[in-house]
């Protein structure tokens, strides 16, 4: 017999825990749309560290598994509820200081990332990490998938700017970890321990962040490209010298796709195309925006296109932004983001190719190009069982391409439900033992996120 859940309710605020079967639809799967999600036996938002702890005791107290949910754009399943669980949404931890004298924000998970750059900027400070979906996705899952964005190819990628946490630990316990200071070589690096962690050691209930002056105005350049291939050779052409600020690569399902939703002129002939930002001051941005040209020239570009301009630059970046939404208008998508060194990406873009066209399913590619992580949209209809047979090929040889060629399942989204089989595959068995062995240190009963990575 499950627990009730009304024992729960009695110690947490009135409203707090929700067991209304309309309520609760809403919070079955995440941005993944798993088909196979359960139903939660309840939800819970709380607002506080306390009202968490009392949760997980709860939980603990009667073998009742949690799932932790932010906004629930994961990509990878990592949110998707399971039948009988507590379902603990973060959603209502939205709290947030900004220290400008430590160029600091400790910040509560339910804050969007869109949210933390406001507030950092109002300080005339600059919160960096930008994934595509950063008005939407929470801060509490980006520090759960170790998500990056547009700019990682310059500036790092979640971890990069997360100095301290404070985490429930499945026994109930919040535990400290790291702190305001920028250097800390006391213990064990625990704070690395928890990010990209994906809910299964703890409940991540406060971020402390580590934020920049901000950023220079940037310098943008496109490049458009008869073919997906020569726009991979000139990302490497680009790398190779200097670190832009953005270098981020459509093909054509997608620019077609963007065009059809944002009608701001991209041409629908084109194979590829490439957006890159410089934002190095002075002579040292022209001399990068000049060398950006000439690699885009010299690997086969068609037409190529600078601005200082920031508002054509922005217009840019906002279609490399919608490039997902817009492609899913094509279909139901299987997102990958599969990662490789980038002398293989050519390698990988082409491979991703000769899939879609073995499966007969159409494969769209976007990329953070600058670093080699890859986003292939596998597009296909669900109620057509042969073309979402192929599909699931397809979004299994695209992982084992990227460990073929060197690289990873997933550059940002995490491993989720969704990408677990293939991940002993990459790291091997003894470092699958090593992570299960750390789980099972920290959380012996496994209720925290059962199901994700393991």
């Amino acid at each position: 017999m499950s627990a009730d859940p009304s024992s729960l309710a009695d110690s947490l605020p009135d409203g707090m825990v929700v067991t209304d079967a309309d309520i609760l639809a809403g919070y079955r799967q995440d941005r993944a749309a798993d088909p196979t999600a359960g139903t939660p036996l309840a939800l819970v938002r709380p607002t506080t560290t306390e009202q968490v702890q009392n949760t997980v005791r709860w939980c603990a107290a009667n073998g009742v598994p949690i799932i932790t949910r932010g906004a629930g754009t994961s990509l990878s399943g990592g949110s998707t509820a399971v039948d009988g669980a507590i379902m603990l949404s973060t959603e209502k931890m939205r709290d947030i200081a900004v220290d400008p004298a430590t160029r600091t924000a400790v910040v509560q998970p339910g804050l969007f990332n869109a949210e933390v750059k406001a507030a950092a900027s109002a300080h005339g400070l600059w919160y960096p990490p930008d994934p595509s979906s950063f008005e939407i996705c929470s801060i509490g899952g980006n520090v759960a998938t170790n998500a990056g964005g547009l700019c990682c190819v310059k500036y790092g990628v979640t971890t990069d700017y997360v100095l301290g946490l404070e985490v429930v630990l499945a026994d109930g316990r919040a535990v400290r970890v790291g702190g305001k200071q920028l250097k800390d070589s006391a213990g064990l690096p625990l704070t690395k321990l928890f990010v990209g962690s994906e809910g299964l050691l703890g409940i991540i209930t406060e971020v402390t962040l580590r934020l920049l002056p901000p950023q220079g105005p940037a310098s943008t350049v496109v490049g458009v490209f008869g073919s997906v291939h020569e726009a991979s050779r000139a990302v490497l052409a680009v790398t190779a010298e200097i670190r832009p600020a953005m270098l981020e690569f459509m093909d054509s399902v997608a620019i077609n796709a963007v065009e059809d939703l944002m009608r701001m002129g991209l041409d629908r002939e084109a194979g590829a195309l490439l957006v890159a930002q410089s934002d190095a001051p002075g002579a040292a941005g022209a001399a990068e925006v000049e060398f950006i040209q000439k690699a885009f020239e010299s690997n086969g570009a068609g037409e190529v296109f600078a601005t200082d301009d920031p508002t054509e630059g922005e217009a840019f970046t906002a279609a490399r932004r919608a490039a997902i939404p817009a492609v899913e208008k094509l279909g139901s998508l299987l997102l990958e983001d599969v990662g490789v060194p980038l002398p293989s990406l050519p390698a990988l873009i082409d491979g991703v190719a000769e899939i879609a066209a073995g499966n007969r399913v159409m494969i769209s590619v976007i990329a953070h190009a600058g670093d080699g992580n890859t986003h292939p949209l596998i597009v296909f209809d669900p109620a057509d069982p042969d073309e979402a047979e192929h599909a699931q090929v397809a979004f299994g040889q695209i992982m084992d391409l990227a460990i073929e060629l060197g690289g990873t399942i997933t550059g940002e989204h995490g491993v989720g439900r969704l990408k677990k089989g293939w991940l002993p595959d990459q790291v091997g068995s003894d470092v699958m033992e090593l992570t299960a062995r750390i789980k099972q240190a920290l959380d012996p009963d496994g209720l925290l996120n059962p199901g994700v990575l393991l």
